[in-house]
């Protein structure tokens, strides 16, 4: 069975530029010595930049966007000696999606779409989420295929903010619209995107599959696809901040899980599995076992030793967590996996299902107070129905009908109208954000104020 392999990694930035040559030289730690290079790459980027560049975008994001490129150019070169093409740049704000396929396989990846939704303060994106829906095309076989979408989120903070989270999965699964073209904004900056949003190789390929019917927009729980979802989700192991003498009881490095001191014992209040097992959250989709200790909130003690760590060879530092936050596993990557798509094989039916190989934490870097995340999972193709191949017998597999998995809420048919008011709001908070906030902005309206004196001194004078 054809797969692709796919090395999905959650980071929160905490609106620093990240240090390149040493992430890239643990961005593939989690991964075992023998394996081969993944054929695609996948980037959620929460907090990447400060709230003024974020909300303006174009050339004020450039420089992070091009550290994340420069980051997977030289891991990949230095792991494997492989080449990626970035397919998706993109952000809502201050989360980012950014996916690379490998240079042999770039033009294989057709029909990409991106969708935006904020649910942060009065909608805009310092809290939301970003999706890419792509169908990706074997080489030999046109017709075998796999649809994806992936989904880089930021949800609502604090241990008690349970309940907004929650909205912000709803917020997600209504708002979050791809429309595949289809009575799109003439302004791409209306709905957060990038300006180099696209790349020519997406229209320009020698592996189109055969025409389908005219796609109409749907939300993240598109017909027939795997869905990733990764991001901060923020859910937390309390309900309440820690009292004053809580920190005493926080998981700490080498303990056995027979200790009281193991994380394993926090993980059994960790709020996202709780309402996840309720129906109340993530409807539908599955996480692979944790076997990581907590990836949040680690002191600036903490920040401070990993550099010294990871310069010294301990791909681990002392856990030197924030007191004032439960220690919580904050940065999660989750998937749908939809066993109704299913692929005759011989007599039997075989299930596609989605194969997680490695999910774990990667070490803490110097730039954030977060744990980056990763996963690395294997997704079988499946054959495209189509007239030709749907009664075949003899011509491999064939194919089963797959249905979309119902979402649990309907779109909201007010989506688009409230991005484009949100993002009119962005573009106010980003110019006041810009000018009150950096030293470029400051230095503008000192410029700005030395003017207006010259002005009024020079018109004194006549």
């Amino acid at each position: 069975m054809e797969e692709l392999n796919i090395y999905i990694v959650t980071s929160n930035c905490a609106r620093n530029i990240i240090d390149v040559n040493l992430f890239a030289a643990h961005l593939f730690d989690v991964l075992p010595a023998s394996s081969t290079a993944p054929d695609l790459i996948v980037l959620s980027l929460q907090e990447l930049a400060p709230i003024a560049y974020s909300f303006l975008g174009g050339s004020y994001l450039q420089p992070y966007f091009d550290a994340f490129v420069k980051l997977v150019k030289q891991a990949t070169a230095k792991r494997w000696n492989e080449y990626y093409t970035n397919m998706v740049k993109d952000h809502i704000g201050m989360t980012a999606l950014l996916v690379f396929a490998r240079a042999d396989i770039a033009n294989r990846l057709i029909d990409v779409d991106t969708a935006h939704v904020g649910f942060g303060f009065q909608e805009m994106g310092n809290k939301g989420a970003i999706g890419a829906h792509l169908k990706y095309a074997s080489a030999g076989q046109p017709s075998l295929t796999a649809d994806l979408t992936f989904v880089a989120a930021h949800l609502a903070p604090m241990e008690n903010g349970l309940l907004q989270r929650n909205r912000d999965w709803q917020s997600i699964v209504e708002r979050l619209v791809f429309t595949h073209g289809q009575d799109s904004p003439q302004d791409p900056s209306k709905n957060g995107h990038t300006a180099d949003e696209r790349t020519s190789l997406l229209r320009d390929n020698d592996h189109s599959t055969p025409e389908g019917p005219e796609k109409s927009p749907h939300n993240l729980f598109a017909p027939n696809a795997y869905l990733f979802l990764a991001g901060d989700l923020n859910y937390r192991t309390s309900n309440i901040s820690p009292l004053k003498d809580d920190h005493a009881r926080f998981p700490k490095r080498g303990a056995t899980p027979e200790s009281p001191y193991h994380y394993s014992h926090l993980l059994k209040d960790d709020q996202l599995m709780q309402e996840m097992r309720e129906g109340r959250t993530l409807h539908g989709l599955t996480e692979a076992p944790i076997n990581f200790p907590p990836t949040y909130k680690f002191s600036n003690a903490a920040q401070q030793a990993a550099r010294q760590a990871l310069e010294n060879g301990d791909s681990e530092a002392e856990w030197l967590w924030s007191t004032h936050r439960w220690p919580s596993w904050c940065d999660r990557i989750l998937y749908l996996d939809d066993a109704a798509k299913v692929r005759r094989a011989g007599d039997g039916l075989e299930v596609l299902t989605i194969k997680p190989a490695v999910y774990d934490a990667l070490p803490l870097l110097p730039h954030s107070d977060h744990r980056p995340v990763a996963l690395s999972v294997s997704v079988p193709l499946r054959r495209l129905a189509t007239p030709a191949n749907r009664d075949s017998t003899t011509d491999g597999p064939s194919v089963s009908s797959s249905t979309q998995t119902a979402g649990p809420f309907q779109i909201d048919p007010q989506w688009r109208s409230r991005r484009d008011a949100a993002r009119r709001k962005e573009i106010v908070v980003g110019v006041l954000a810009y000018l009150g906030m950096t030293w470029e902005g400051n230095g503008m309206v000192l410029a700005s104020f030395a003017g207006l004196i010259g002005a009024w001194m020079v018109l004194r004078s006549l």
